[in-house]
């Protein structure tokens, strides 16, 4: 089931024949949304952007992307100069808000077939300036002026090296990123001997995201975090090991069904692209990435380079990065 938030597009999406559990009209702030939704539990929200209040401010736009998660929204945008610019659209894509759109039509569309980086790629300008508006990206620094970008790791077989994965990232990316990594309700940063790398608690994690105004980038070891909601994306870590695998699915059968359209990455894998295509098939899941094994003293690893990129970190410099892809563990 749907939840509509519309003001001036109301009637249009009236018309729209979807499923919907409830329907508000009017304008919004982003936090009386948060209030009203945060256990509420909906498949898509379709919000008609003028319901939120003071939505040409992208600053505006970034709280809901931190407080709702955005493979759950649709944005249903409308005719102004601002919102319509490349630089405006360009934010939206950096936050990792992926579904808009114009076309009252799409939106149904929408629902079903959620976008990906690769649809909205081409709104991603990361030198834009238009007209007279202030939001160049460049000149995004983080919460302070809408720029920030949080992205979580979930381990889903044991031990998948979440940890180990977002310390060599941050690496990469502090090259042309502002960025903090943050590790929920664990300890397991300390043993990697760099002050930088913050142990937290689930409880402080919101405050901890909402005082770091600097940061363009926030990695996060969830852990067993309730928190997930407050990362614009999550990526779901899967070391495709045999016994690692084998003792996933028959301790949890239904672990990839609830995957089915989250984005997945294989890491510490050796294996090939037919393995992985045999992976995709048996599981019914999609492959984002194959990371294999990496040694954590090196400074620099390329095939980091190519992951980031495809996550859309457009200011690095790696190339294409050649995904890989499992066998008989779904008997």
């Amino acid at each position: 089931m749907n939840v509509i938030v519309s003001n001036k597009y109301q009637n249009i999406l009236a018309t729209l024949d979807i499923d919907v559990i409830k329907s508000i009209n009017g304008e919004f702030e982003v936090e009386e949304l948060v209030e009203q939704f945060t256990n509420f539990y909906f498949n898509k929200m379709i919000i008609d952007i003028t319901a939120l209040k003071g939505y040409q401010n992208i600053k505006n736009i970034q709280k809901l992307s931190v407080n709702f998660d955005m493979n759950k929204i649709i944005l249903l945008l409308d005719d102004s100069a601002t919102v319509n610019s490349s630089a405006y659209l360009s934010q939206l894509v950096s936050m990792g808000i992926y579904n808009f759109t114009r076309n009252i039509n799409a939106v149904k569309f929408l629902i079903d077939n959620p976008n990906t980086y690769k649809d909205v790629a081409q709104y991603h300008n990361l030198n834009n300036a238009e007209g007279n508006t202030t939001m160049n990206f460049d000149s995004f620094t983080g919460t302070g002026s809408g720029g920030l970008r949080i992205i979580g790791f979930k381990n889903v077989t044991a031990h998948a090296g979440a940890t180990t994965l977002i310390y060599m990232l941050k690496k990469h990316l502090e090259v042309a990123y502002n960025v903090v990594a943050l590790e929920v309700n664990n300890e397991d940063f300390h043993y990697l001997n760099d002050k930088s790398l913050k142990s937290i608690q689930d409880a402080d994690l919101s405050y901890n995201i909402s005082n770091e105004p600097e940061a363009e980038v926030i990695l996060i070891d969830l852990n067993d975090s309730v928190h997930s909601d407050l990362c614009n994306e999550v990526i779901y870590l899967v070391e495709p090991g045999l016994i690692k695998l084998n003792k996933l699915v028959r301790n949890d059968r239904e672990a990839f069904e609830r995957l089915k359209e989250k984005r997945i990455v294989l890491n510490k894998s050796i294996l090939t692209n037919r393995d992985i295509a045999d992976f995709e098939r048996e599981s019914n899941s999609k492959v984002f990435f194959s990371i294999p094994y990496l040694d954590d003293k090196k400074e620099h690893e390329p095939v980091l380079d190519d992951f980031l990129v495809a996550l859309g970190f457009s200011r690095l410099n790696g190339g294409n990065g050649s995904k890989t892809k499992l066998f008989n563990i779904f008997k």
